[in-house]
């Protein structure tokens, strides 16, 4: 995959550019697929022609808005897209060690930060619910540590379809699930380990509180903003109906300047650029929630700390997917500028990385959790199993230089004598360095 992320076609001259604008880019996103799949007219294609029709071209943001999560078709809505028969496949999926791993990490930062006696761990866009639950299972593991904490759950989840899917991994059977379409929070359970959990649409809506923050494989999926470089300046890019074909789309640039423009920073030197003011959004807001009620946010994705320009892709069967064809079929996703998440927190908030996952989980200690697994299994099967995970999270050329991770942290986690213990300097922040237990 790594190979085909990189690969790009040889620019068309700027001169060129400017007659053709950003035709040269749509081969970079196609996944090779050149069949019948370039004819399929979905319903989404159906809906967005018709509001290309009715308004004029759109931003590539609400493109990516309208395929995900359009209430009525949206890619997220309505389908189970994580799995080995889905389009892609997480962390979580592939290994229960990463979702052990960062269990451990909540539970040293509750340690450094003096145990308090209670907390919400925060799930934004929890997938099939995998990692919350081997984050519970060490919680359960780890209970004599955890004995005195009141512990809750809430999962931030648009999808009616995945949120069902979360409830099944994640809730004991035996207690009836409540549910209210109309509230903030619509649907409401109990964990198998006796942790109530929540569910919302919005984290807006998630109680204050000293709060641990998750989002893995969340900020990738939010709506971006594109911007080439022209001889007029920046030109946002937009998704048109094709001319020469009525049933395709293809990219434009806008003729003057759009309102959007702003996220860009005036000193940029990249030639293409992507913002998402969402993700900015968020982090302003779980920024402020971190100083005023303390916490910590774990954000894990793939991404760049602003030096990536052109990352806007599909993905549909584990493969490459042109962005443009049969939209609502495939994923849509774009690179975590990690800097610009820096530059959103306002200086609230501490922050640390992005660092490469391999080094991450290496910090965290998997190599000898790993170990432990192995020797406790005597099937075969199983040791092959937890020996290709590994590989897949660690391994260079798969997840291990791909992913990173981020943190915020209140500014009183570098402080002295933020722990019980008097005139302590404070902890190493674990997979940022060393994990290291006091």
């Amino acid at each position: 995959m790594s190979v085909l992320l990189r690969a790009r076609a040889r620019p068309l001259p700027p001169a060129l550019r400017e007659v053709i604008p950003f035709f040269w880019k749509v081969k970079c996103f196609s996944s090779g697929k050149k069949s019948t799949e370039n004819k399929t007219v979905t319903p989404m294609l159906r809906h967005l022609m018709y509001k290309i029709k009715a308004t004029g071209p759109i931003t590539v943001a609400e493109y990516m808005k309208e395929v995900l999560t359009n209430p009525a078709k949206g890619y997220y809505v309505h389908q189970d897209m994580i799995g080995e028969r889905g389009d892609f496949i997480t962390s979580p999926e592939i290994s229960q060690i990463f979702g052990e791993l960062l269990g451990i990490w909540y539970i040293s930062e509750w340690i450094a930060t003096g145990k308090s006696s209670s907390f919400q761990l925060v799930e934004l866009g929890p997938g099939r619910g995998t990692l919350t639950g081997d984050i519970l299972r060490v919680f359960s593991q780890l209970g004599s540590v955890l004995k005195n904490c009141d512990i809750s759950v809430h999962l931030v989840e648009v999808s009616q379809k995945l949120s069902k899917i979360q409830a099944q991994t994640l809730t004991d059977e035996t207690v009836a699930l409540k549910y209210d379409a109309e509230s903030p929070m619509y649907m409401k359970g109990i964990s198998k380990s006796g942790i109530p959990i929540s569910w919302y649409r919005n984290l807006q809506d998630v109680p204050q509180g000293y709060s641990f923050y998750l989002a893995h494989e969340f900020f990738d999926a939010l709506p971006v903003h594109k911007f080439q470089k022209t001889l007029q300046g920046w030109r946002e890019v937009f998704i048109d109906i094709d001319p020469q074909d009525s049933d395709k789309l293809r990219f434009v640039l806008a003729p003057s300047s759009t309102p959007a423009e702003t996220f860009i920073q005036s000193k940029e030197t990249r030639d293409h650029v992507e913002v998402c003011p969402d993700a900015g959004v968020i982090i302003q807001l779980l920024s402020e929630r971190i100083e005023e009620n303390g916490g910590a946010a774990l954000i894990a994705d793939y991404g760049h700390d602003g030096t990536k320009m052109d990352t806007f892709r599909g993905f549909c069967g584990h493969k490459l997917h042109d962005v443009l064809i049969a939209p609502g079929t495939a994923d849509l996703t774009a690179d975590v500028d990690f800097s610009y998440l820096r530059r959103m927190t306002r200086g609230r908030v501490a922050s640390l990385g992005p660092i490469q996952q391999q080094h991450f989980l290496k910090n965290m200690g998997i190599d000898v959790r790993l170990k432990v697994l192995l020797d406790n299994s005597s099937d075969t099967a199983t040791q092959q199993q937890l020996i290709h995970g590994y590989d897949m999270l660690m391994n260079p050329k798969k997840m291990g230089e791909r992913f990173n991770f981020f943190a915020l942290l209140p500014h009183q986690r570098f402080s002295s004598g933020n722990t019980n213990q008097s005139k302590s300097l404070p902890s190493p922040v674990a997979g940022f360095g060393e994990l290291t237990w006091k």
